[in-house]
């Protein structure tokens, strides 16, 4: 009967614990606290749950004999442990989340962190605690007299005491404490006694005079090192300085790139001069930097910054390596891709070499959009290659990157519409085949010989030796004549216009015209000049003559040339050239040829008047 009431009363016990328990699990909130309290009752319950493990258990060595009663304990001795299980797993994925969600305080003495502080503790927060606690340790390590001795740790009713001195005390370790590092209160208050001893004695070490001397000294000798080594950075470059200097003759010749000269002797002397000097710099500037790190370790209080100095090189640098690595097989794909593109590229310039060449003949395609065609399917490969290539970029799909890519694009389509429509231009001009290199041309009022072509313009050269540019754009929206693009096979027909009075027979003036233009020289024999009677004036008839001639380039001076013969072959044939306006003060007898042409006898007519009577 004892043993029923015994056992009766431990269960009715765990059931109105559970009962609790259950109660402040519904009703509690996801708050930090709410979490904390609950934890806390697992505890509890757990501590419940070994007495009564502890009863079931005695109760079970008096039981000899297997029967009812032993089986019904060890079934619920069974039931405990595997809530105690479950307990255990929950409370630890609750302290997970707790400890996602939770700030830590840093416990600190002279920068260096010993624990964190998670938990408040009445109405301290955690951050007062641990502020407070750091406060009473740095108190204790600059005191004049120090015993390690005098920390130790007391229980009391509030939890796990560490104290100096056995009336100061520097904090209190609770249970949510040990909760939270899933150790008991013991455990964690000798764990964190033993880090405040090992750091106290630390500073106070680090704090006497003998270390204060060797850090002095440390500091002198740093300083010293750092300073030979910079003497001989120095010494080092002035040797190699001179060194350049004793041999400019041998290094220093100019940097020249094919036929254009980039620097002269002396240039390239005072570059690599300066060069030298960079380098010294540079190199003085990376010791002092690295020195400092040394210097700034020396002293427990400034270590902060050896790691802060020491992290503006290494994070950088480790971080370009890694990125180095990373972009190699994508560094591999790029250069496949481009050799792919040159010798395909390679490829199409031997094929149209040779068909510009006269080698391989394609139908309706012209030898002279060999090169032109060339150029297009170049550019076309090789922006395909970086479309290609885009991704495979360090970069290429950083906001950053892609901004510069649309601010380029758009400052481009902006920028460039006048340079696309000479551009297209000059693609449509260059299967149009208008012209080439060489031939006297007229486009709009200008005259004169191509002599160049490209996507852009035109440039023409005229008679005048003045070169005008002419942009693709003007060239494609006016009309263009060329001279030169018959006159090699069929010849150019040049023309002139000659008045002459209707006393003048035309069959003479024909002749008088054509044996004018066959003096002429560049006029052809064959086919055979030509006069055609344009128009019967009022007081003239106007003749034009035509020429053939091969040389269109020449232009001016067979006109030239042929307005002269023309004159000649006018006097010798009797023939005045009156119009087609001609002015004068004379009496109409005398002839208007010129007098070495007339005879030497020759006289002027009188006038001759009659009178009627």
């Amino acid at each position: 009967m004892q043993k029923i009431n015994i056992l009766t009363i431990v269960f009715v016990l765990h059931v109105i614990f559970s009962c609790s328990v259950f109660s402040a699990d519904s009703t509690a909130t996801d708050s930090i606290q709410s979490i904390q309290n609950l934890l806390l009752k697992q505890k509890e319950q757990q501590l419940i749950d070994s007495l009564i493990k502890a009863q079931l258990e005695k109760e079970l060595t008096k039981i000899s004999t297997d029967s009812e009663e032993k089986r019904e304990l060890k079934r619920k001795l069974d039931e405990l442990n595997q809530q105690d299980s479950l307990r255990k797993q929950e409370q630890k994925a609750k302290i997970e989340l707790l400890k996602k969600s939770t700030q830590g305080f840093p416990v600190t003495i002279k920068t260096d962190t010993l624990f964190n502080i998670y938990n408040r503790t009445g109405s301290f927060s955690a951050k007062e605690r641990a502020d407070a606690i750091s406060k009473r340790l740095k108190n204790i390590a600059e005191a004049s007299k120090y015993s390690p001795e005098s920390l130790a740790i007391l229980k009391t009713e509030f939890g796990h005491e560490i104290v100096y001195k056995n009336d100061l005390v520097i904090m209190t370790i609770t249970s949510y404490d040990a909760l939270w590092v899933e150790k008991s209160e013991q455990e964690l208050a000798d764990e964190f006694l033993q880090k405040i001893q090992d750091k106290i004695l630390k500073i106070r070490e680090d704090n006497s005079i003998l270390n204060w001397a060797k850090k002095i000294a440390e500091i002198l000798l740093v300083i010293l090192g750092c300073w030979l080594v910079v003497w001989g950075i120095n010494k080092l470059f002035a040797r190699s300085k001179n060194y350049l200097l004793e041999n400019k003759e041998k290094y220093f010749t100019g940097l020249n790139i094919r036929n254009s000269q980039l620097l002269s002797v002396q240039q390239h002397e005072k570059v690599a001069l300066q060069l030298n000097n960079i380098a010294r710099i540079s190199v003085i500037i990376i010791v002092l930097y690295l020195s400092l790190p040394i210097l700034f370790s020396i002293f427990p209080e400034t270590r902060s910054i050896t790691n802060t100095l020491l992290g503006w090189v290494l994070t950088p640098a480790k971080r370009i390596t890694l990125k180095i690595f990373e972009f190699l097989p994508n560094f591999i794909t790029i250069i496949v891709i481009y050799y792919f593109t040159k010798y395909t590229v390679k490829g199409f310039k031997f094929l149209f070499d040779e068909i510009a060449a006269g080698n391989i003949t394609l139908s309706g395609f012209h030898k002279d959009w060999a090169l032109p065609t060339f150029n297009i399917v170049k550019f076309l490969l090789y922006v395909f290659m970086m479309v290609i290539i885009f991704p495979y970029l360090p970069g290429s799909g950083s906001p950053a990157f892609q901004g510069i890519s649309v601010f380029l694009g758009v400052l481009l389509s902006l920028g460039s519409s006048s340079a696309i429509t000479n551009i297209i231009a000059g693609l449509v001009i260059t299967y149009m085949r208008p012209f080439k290199i060489g031939d006297r041309v007229k486009i709009g009022d200008v005259v004169g010989d191509v002599i160049e072509k490209t996507m852009l313009v035109t440039r023409i050269r005229t008679i005048k030796n003045e070169d005008i540019t002419v942009p693709n754009s003007a060239v494609l929206s006016s009309h263009t004549i060329n001279y030169s693009s018959n006159s090699y096979e069929t010849g150019l027909i040049i023309h002139t216009t000659i008045t002459i009075g209707y006393d003048v027979p035309w069959r003479k003036m024909h002749d008088v015209l054509i044996q004018a233009a066959l003096k002429t020289e560049h006029i052809n024999q064959e086919p055979k000049p030509f006069v055609l009677q344009t128009s019967l004036d009022d007081f003239y008839v106007s003749y034009q003559l035509n020429a053939y001639t091969n040389e269109a380039n020449k232009q001016a001076k067979i006109y030239s040339d042929l307005h002269q013969n023309i004159q000649d072959c006018c006097n010798e044939n009797d023939i005045e050239i009156l119009s087609p306006h001609y002015r004068g003060l004379r009496d109409g007898n005398q002839i208007t040829i010129p007098s070495n042409y007339l005879p030497k006898d020759y006289q002027s007519p009188a006038f001759k008047v009659e009178s009627k009577s």
